[in-house]
């Protein structure tokens, strides 16, 4: 399975990334546009979009298909549900990057014995003092 990198552009915590993200939320569905579709879309589908806050990869959204969109642009259908990840270090860049399943992070709800993950604004605190 294939995964993409996005920056959470103008986001300055997690908390205003959901925000974004429920508020584009059209029956479970968001459409983040881009300019140019994937080469490699095909294996994307049942990947996630690992978003990029403060220079570490935060959370995903499933990605769910591609569709056309006006202007000869490409409209990356996500799931409305933003899943926290554990803080990885991501360089920021452009545009996507692609990177394999062996290098996704492991959601946070998967690290704890009950299943219920950090609350997002701990987690950055913790990633920023090192400790995760």
């Amino acid at each position: 399975m294939l995964h993409l990198t996005r920056i959470a552009f103008a986001c300055d915590n997690y908390g205003v990334l959901a925000d974004r993200i429920a508020a584009r939320a059209d029956q479970g569905v968001v459409r983040l546009t881009t300019r140019y579709r994937p080469k490699r879309h095909e294996e994307l589908l049942g990947g996630s979009l690992y978003w990029i806050l403060k220079h570490r990869l935060v959370a995903r959204s499933e990605i769910l298909g591609f569709e056309d969109a006006e202007g000869g642009r490409t409209a990356i259908l996500l799931s409305d549900k933003l899943i926290p990840v554990v803080p990885v270090p991501r360089r920021a860049h452009q545009g996507w990057r692609y990177f394999a399943e062996a290098d996704a992070p492991r959601d946070l709800s998967r690290m704890s014995d009950s299943g219920e993950a950090l609350p997002p604004d701990l987690t950055e605190q913790l990633a920023e003092i090192g400790l995760f």
